[in-house]
């Protein structure tokens, strides 16, 4: 069994979060994050999830099938209803979608908006990568899986009786389990799945998986090519390239467990695409104040952030921050869309095997 997990946190807590947790409210909606294009996916889960009377489900909508901010809107709709629809048929208890537990939500989150300096960015990055070259990667053998745990929480746009607020969800726990080659796992989140999680089964291997992130080229330029390659097979138009290049690395970074060779090199592919910043202070979503490699959606003022601790330069999680006013809509300048802290990444020896099960053995 090999884990890694960040820093735990300081004592220090974070206002919006505490306030967020103490929030109480019926009847809500299920899911999670998808920024791709926020009214329209709202939209789309407005209609999938009000059909029956039930409240609209959050725009940005994460799940293992969706890669955020470059899917073609046409594709979105299609994979938007069709992962809606098959939460419901393979929810919780394996049937009907019962047992799933509505998330409270509170006022949006809100954060003050962090400097970004273009300058300081590539000495950023230098560091991070060669932090990163380090620590070691994982191995995955016959059998086992990639674990990751983390606390996440979305904001979105709710309209009720016409009257359209801005809410956030409470924080809450999200557990993934990816087989090496995409193509099993399981997925445990309140909300969006019944208390024994649904399966991630399916022809199509994540995009994610271990063993595609082998197979990337570990020189920068070569997989900063091949990311942009892949990008502009896929994304929205309106998504502009470059920012969907540093989506794309940022969600290898994320809900996947990158290969020692592959993270790097990762870095170092993100110090050469145009328009990344540093942020001297970002706070992930248990509170861990750190320094974050960022960059701006100039087409919507949503600023994606990637949040590293001051001292270990370990990732500790992202979170999108509305840094412009946006041109139209509910979202003000500070709120923060997104956030998420990954709390442990580890190779487990099955499915839905935890890593304290290795460790018992």
């Amino acid at each position: 069994m090999n884990h890694a997990s960040p820093s735990q946190p300081h004592p220090a807590e974070w206002p919006e979060t505490q306030e967020l947790l103490g929030a109480e409210e019926r009847g809500l909606p299920a899911g999670r994050h998808e920024f791709h294009k926020e009214q329209l996916m709202a939209q789309i889960h407005d209609d999938l999830r009000t059909t029956n009377g039930a409240p609209a489900a959050p725009a940005r909508q994460r799940n293992p099938f969706l890669r955020r901010n470059v899917l073609l809107p046409a594709m979105a709709c299609a994979v938007a209803a069709a992962v809606v629809g098959g939460f419901a048929l393979a929810g919780g208890d394996g049937g009907d979608g019962d047992g799933k537990t509505p998330l409270a939500t509170g006022p949006a989150l809100t954060t003050q908006v962090g400097t970004a300096d273009a300058k300081a960015a590539p000495e950023l990055l230098n560091r991070i990568s060669l932090a990163s070259a380090d620590t070691s990667g994982p191995t995955v053998g016959d059998g086992q899986f990639i674990y990751i745990a983390s606390k996440v929480a979305s904001t979105y746009p709710k309209t009720v009786d016409d009257k359209t607020t801005v809410v956030s969800e409470e924080l809450h726990p999200r557990q993934v389990w990816q087989s090496p080659e995409g193509k099993d796992g399981w997925l445990i989140e309140p909300g969006q799945t019944g208390d024994k999680g649904i399966t991630l089964a399916g022809e199509h291997p994540i995009s994610a998986a271990y063993n595609a992130l082998v197979k990337l080229p570990t020189d920068p330029d070569a997989l900063l090519k091949k990311i942009y390659q892949d990008v502009d097979k896929n994304r929205d138009k309106e998504v502009p390239r470059d920012q969907a290049a540093f989506v794309a690395i940022g969600d290898l970074l994320t809900e996947s467990y990158p290969p020692a060779k592959l993270a790097p090199a990762l870095y170092k592919a993100a110090a050469k695409i145009p328009g990344v910043a540093a942020v001297d202070d970002a706070v992930d979503a248990m509170g861990r104040h750190g320094i974050a490699v960022a960059r701006l959606n100039e087409a919507d003022g949503q600023r994606e952030e990637w949040i590293f601790d001051k001292k270990s330069l370990a990732f500790l999680g992202e979170r999108m921050v509305q840094a412009q006013p946006p041109k139209d809509g509910p979202i003000k300048r500070g709120t923060v869309l997104f956030t998420s802290a990954i709390t442990e990444r580890a190779v487990v020896d099955g499915n839905k095997r935890l890593p304290s099960d290795s460790q018992a053995g």
